[in-house]
């Protein structure tokens, strides 16, 4: 007697009873069978095997399908790993890249060239009047301003701010010696030999020692005792223990500038 419906639509339910030996689960794998190779070849099968082999056929059905699920865990476990690993490289190369940026960046800052402060200083004419170690100091607060490191172009600087005697003078030197003004220590040094005798810091020395206020208003006699002290360009003058120094200190502290009496020592 046929325990499966040869009708391929019909459920293997109807006919559950007929298989009481198999276990539920070994049924619902049959089911399975059923849905896979077809409900008639399945019924063949079941009609042509006795009660053993009916039981090894469906236990080996879900070992296989038990396998082929460990296969489809372990090909999704390969695959995530294999997708992790490219979240991690492209992770690894966006970084990589900011760093790049970052740095080029950072780069194109340090290699930008520092501000400058453009500060222009009187002219040095070579006369009496004017003072050389006054426009010396000028002269290198605008080339520490303007950052000026070259020292051919700390030379054009200086020869640029010279007017009258002075001009004349360089001009003429180079004229016959291109390179006379090899830096600017030898540009300052050979001024100094030619329009500041040695004698010229000696004249202001003892004009400052016999200088008196006179009909002249205190604020200009302050700026006088400063401008005869900024000529005294070599070794400094120590009169702290003359009454001249007391004096014009307390003349300095009367009208402040930056020139105070610690100049003078």
């Amino acid at each position: 007697m046929n325990m499966l419906d040869d009708e391929d639509d019909q459920s293997f339910h109807a006919t559950r009873d007929g298989y009481s030996h198999l276990s539920d689960v070994e049924w619902d794998a049959v089911e399975r069978m059923g849905s896979i190779m077809g409900i008639h070849a399945v019924s063949v099968m079941l009609e042509a095997l006795n009660r053993d082999a009916q039981h090894a056929t469906t236990a080996k059905f879900i070992r296989n399908e038990l396998d082929a699920e460990r296969e489809k865990v372990a090909l999704l476990h390969q695959q995530g790993s294999q997708q992790a690993e490219l979240l991690r490289e492209q992770g690894a190369q966006q970084f990589e890249l900011l760093r790049q940026q970052q740095a080029a960046a950072g780069g194109s800052m340090h290699s930008r060239r520092p501000e400058t402060l453009k500060i222009d200083i009187s002219e040095y004419r070579g006369v009496e009047e004017d003072s050389l170690l006054r426009w010396f100091v000028e002269l290198d607060d605008a080339i520490r301003a303007r950052r000026i490191d070259d020292g051919d172009m700390q030379v054009a600087f200086a020869q640029s701010n010279l007017a009258g005697r002075a001009k004349t003078w360089a001009l003429g030197l180079k004229l016959h010696y291109p390179y006379a003004f090899g830096s600017l220590e030898v540009f300052k040094s050979r001024l100094r030999q030619t329009f500041e005798p040695t004698r010229a810091e000696f004249r202001a020395r003892t004009e400052l020692l016999k200088l008196k206020q006179g009909k002249r208003d205190l604020h200009a006699y302050a700026q006088h005792i400063r401008h005869l002290t900024s000529c005294i360009s070599s070794s400094p003058m120590n009169l702290m223990n003359t009454r001249w120094f007391r004096y014009s200190c307390r003349v300095l502290r009367m009208v402040p500038s930056r020139l105070n009496c610690s100049d003078l020592n």
